[in-house]
């Protein structure tokens, strides 16, 4: 069985239909899983350098819950915004315009990037009546524990940034560089399950625009976390962390939970920052019991 097909049989029980939204004068696609009528609806924001697949593995541990999941500016089948930077500011309009638009009222949910996104949105005001942050930026990527790789990749994506438009965009999409990351962050000892990460990241990973927007993105990546907007995110607020993490360490994420109003952290041994691919079943349930209790 092709290492694709690890999560094949529930994702496909999953209604999805693709859609386009005109935000920010850009168009942005978004993909609507789950049922119609369900009684709750769910905005996920995916990572860096990802795109909305990244999360099916949860969603298909959702079952009855209305997933809306768009592509981020950039990435995907989600053009740049035109005329603007890609940097937090951009993204926190974007998500409230988006939001307003497609999904008015949603609980939110942001994986790794996406946690920055999300929280600093909500700090701005975005109508959430709760939170959802996934392996969440809860500190600065070069305090982390792997901060000399973070540094590596300052270097990586500023040379891809600066080298002529054809040799920058071909090391940035470089498919050993990607596997080398992709090997670094698994911590699965399931083989197939492996090599299912390591398909995801050849097959979505490098569907960004062009090299200006990904290195605006990853700037933004580098420069902010959660900690930043946390005590203004005042909704019910879920950690999900990982005892693993090579970017935030768990420690890190324990004192995160305390600046929120009102939050609470799960725990999740025996993975790294690949939550939505590694251990998508228990994520999934953490977020079905908070959303029950909120």
């Amino acid at each position: 069985m092709p290492a694709s097909d690890y999560y094949a049989d529930r994702i496909a029980a999953v209604p999805v239909a693709r859609h386009e939204a005109d935000v920010l004068g850009g168009t942005t696609a978004y993909w609507v899983y789950g049922p119609d009528d369900a009684a709750t609806t769910i905005l996920a924001v995916h990572g860096f350098r990802g795109e909305h697949h990244g999360l099916e593995p949860v969603v298909a541990h959702l079952p009855g819950v209305r997933v809306v999941m768009p592509d981020l500016p950039g990435f995907g089948e989600t053009a740049p915004i035109p005329g603007r930077q890609h940097d937090l500011g951009l993204y926190t309009d974007w998500l409230r315009a988006f939001a307003e638009a497609v999904a008015p009222g949603a609980v939110v949910i942001g994986h790794s990037f996406g946690s920055i996104v999300v929280s600093a949105t909500v700090a701005q005001g975005l109508d959430a009546p709760a939170v959802v942050l996934v392996n969440p930026i809860g500190a600065p990527a070069l305090e982390g524990p792997r901060g000399v790789m973070t540094r590596l990749a300052i270097f990586y994506y500023a040379a891809g940034a600066k080298l002529p438009a054809r040799v920058g965009t071909a090391l940035l999409r470089n498919g050993l560089i990607v596997r080398v990351m992709s090997q670094a962050m698994a911590k699965t000892k399931d083989k197939r399950l492996r090599a299912f990460v390591h398909d995801q990241h050849d097959t979505y990973f490098s569907r960004f625009t062009d090299r200006d927007v990904l290195h605006d993105a990853f700037v933004t990546s580098v420069s902010h976390d959660v900690r930043e907007f946390a005590p203004r995110v005042d909704r019910p607020t879920l950690l999900i962390a990982a005892e693993k993490d090579d970017i935030t360490p768990i420690e890190k994420e324990r004192e995160l939970a305390t600046l929120f109003p009102d939050a609470e952290l799960v725990e999740i041994p025996g993975v790294g920052h690949l939550i939505h691919y590694e251990t998508p079943g228990p994520a999934a349930a953490a977020i079905t019991s908070f959303l029950e209790r909120h």
